[in-house]
């Protein structure tokens, strides 16, 4: 394969009770049907709530099933809670093993890894880490496999989670220490990926748009297909709009497209807030 078309969407916070969301989805759907990618990957919030509704969970799947294509996923904090930080309150909810047993079972794996076009595509459960959860463990086990079997490829690497903001050594604070990969476990993917040819890492979560490069990597932020978060909520760091990315990889360049879907509509987390009444 000389050439591998990758479509990320992210943040699609699927649920039967939000409406505008679902029009968004739909309205990404159709530009997928008319580009056929060969693959599909949500980085995550797949669901609005996997941890307090299978519902959700089970919604956001069906949807995704409807899409002519192959896809890929992997969990947020909004399908399998959220994980711990040095810094700040305790997640609520946190990531529990029960929940991520959820996502595999409705949605499908939470990691994974292949090779397309001289490219090697890794996606990683950033929730688990600092979880203390097995898992945490065994993953970290597994991507040490993956990286050893890299052979010289360029890796593009997948998460929900950005690995960080400007620098991997940003301290971090309590209001942003959920916003990004965790330290220590952060440091920790940094070394593991600094001896091979890390060209991208692709991530959602903050609901920006954002693309900048550091050192050899490529650092894109897929904007969430569902909402944007407006400032008075969360600060702007980037472009606030919903949309999704993108990718062209061939044996040894990369294209990134920043694209909107038509009909996309810019809905604001307060009409999301107002549609779960009390929920929130």
């Amino acid at each position: 394969m000389s050439e591998f078309r990758l479509t990320q969407i992210s943040d699609t916070h699927l649920g039967r009770r939000f409406p505008g969301l679902i029009a968004n989805f739909h309205a990404v759907c159709e530009h997928i049907d008319t580009e056929r990618p060969d693959l599909v990957v949500n980085t995550g919030d797949v669901s609005f709530d996997g941890p307090s509704g299978r519902d959700d969970v089970v919604f956001a799947k069906g949807l995704h099933d409807a899409l002519p294509v192959p896809c890929r996923y992997l969990p947020g904090n909004h399908d399998i809670g959220d994980n711990p930080t040095a810094i700040g309150p305790a997640p609520k909810p946190p990531v529990t093993e029960a929940h991520r047993q959820q996502f595999r079972d409705i949605i499908g794996e939470d990691h994974w890894s292949f090779e397309a076009a001289g490219w090697r595509f890794i996606g990683l459960n950033t929730l688990v880490m600092n979880s203390g959860l097995a898992f945490e463990a065994e993953q970290f086990d597994w991507l040490s496999q993956e990286i050893s079997r890299v052979n010289g490829r360029p890796v593009a690497l997948f998460l929900h989670k950005p690995l960080f903001l400007d620098l991997p050594d940003d301290p971090e604070t309590p209001e942003t220490s959920i916003r990004y990969v965790p330290q220590p476990a952060r440091a920790r993917l940094i070394e593991m990926f600094a001896p091979i040819d890390l060209r991208l890492i692709a991530s959602g979560h903050v609901h920006q748009r954002r693309d900048f490069t550091f050192r050899q990597t490529r650092h894109v932020w897929a904007p969430s297909v569902g909402f944007r978060i407006n400032d008075a909520r969360q600060d702007r760091i980037a472009i606030k709009e919903t949309g999704f990315v993108e990718y062209r990889f061939r044996p040894d360049s990369l294209e990134v497209r920043h694209l909107r879907a038509a009909g996309q509509a810019d809905i604001d987390i307060e009409e999301v807030l107002a549609q779960m009444g009390g929920e929130h």
